[in-house]
This record gives structure tokens, C-alpha cells and sequence, in this order.
């Protein structure tokens, strides 16, 4: 037998295969794209859906892009000063059987959350689907709320599901 042969061959891309494995891990313990942990605390989310935010002087805006998902599996919370976009992408069963050759689009468990600025008015805070599209609007109050002990409207609200229209 050739002795070149026994010699294992070099593959570049092996070494950006690793890199971007290593990435993916990091990005999910911090929270920053890619899959991270969902409210509950032990669950993973599978994917993260792409997110817009806007302001103008009346309000903040967060447009969600949420393909092929029911309205029924779309959750928006807010907790502590966080909005949490959260629910589920469920594959048809009857696609499972297919052979698939190419599969680029997410499913399971998908989450978002942001940081909400002192200004938003927590009682107006509107969530409406429609297409696949989640638009959240964060009216802003006239005053600033200042974290203090007098916000005890504010602390009321912590974990309070919006409902999506």
C-alpha cells in the first residue's frame, strides 16, 4: 500500500467549519442570535425571527417577520422593563415524509426580547398580526418614567402577556 495514502489529507474548510461551530456556542450562551434560552429558563429556542425597530416622536415601533406561523402561536409579553416575543413554527407532518433536498427556513422555538426605554407607556403597548408580519407599538408617555420606588404602576404590569390582534 502507498504510505501517501495513509497520510490524512488537509480540508481548510474543516478549520472554518470548527470556527463557526464555536461562534454558534458562544453567541447562544450570551443570548446575541442563534438559539438562547426562552423565559421559561430550561427551553431553547430553535431560531430567532428578524426584527425592525423605529422611533418617531410619538412612539417606538417593532415590525417582527413571522412566516407560515399561526396567530395562536404568537406570545408577546413584557417583565421587568423586557418585551419578549415568543411562541413556536411548526413543520406540517404530512412535509416530514417528503425527501427534502434543501431546507433553509427555521422551525420550533423562537424568541426576542428587548430592553424597554423609560418612556414607553406600559398600559398602551399594542401588538397586531397580520401576514406573517407582528407589529408591536410602544406609545411613549409624556413624562419619563424613573425607576424609582414611586413606579410601583409600572412593577404591576411585570409579566403581563399582550394580546395580539
Amino acid at each position: 500500500m502507498n504510505e501517501l495514502a495513509k497520510i490524512p489529507r488537509w480540508n481548510p474548510f474543516k478549520e472554518f467549519e470548527d470556527l463557526q461551530n464555536q461562534m454558534r456556542s458562544l453567541f447562544a450562551l450570551t443570548g446575541n442570535g442563534g438559539p438562547g434560552l426562552l423565559p421559561g429558563g430550561d427551553e431553547f429556542a430553535d431560531w430567532s425571527p428578524a426584527v425592525d425597530v423605529s422611533e418617531d416622536d410619538k412612539e417606538y415601533t417593532i415590525t417582527a417577520d413571522l412566516p407560515n406561523i399561526d396567530k395562536k402561536d404568537v406570545k408577546v409579553t413584557q417583565d421587568d422593563g423586557m418585551l419578549t416575543i415568543s411562541g413556536e413554527r411548526r413543520r406540517e407532518a404530512e412535509e416530514r415524509k417528503k425527501t427534502w433536498h434543501r431546507v433553509e427556513r427555521s422551525y420550533g422555538n423562537y424568541v426576542r426580547s428587548f430592553q424597554l426605554p423609560d418612556e414607553v407607556d406600559h398600559k398602551k403597548i399594542d401588538a397586531v398580526f397580520k401576514n406573517g408580519v407582528l407589529k408591536i407599538s410602544l406609545p411613549k408617555s409624556k413624562e419619563k418614567t424613573k425607576k424609582t420606588k414611586k413606579t410601583k404602576k409600572t412593577k404591576k404590569l411585570s409579566g403581563t402577556e399582550i394580546p395580539v390582534k
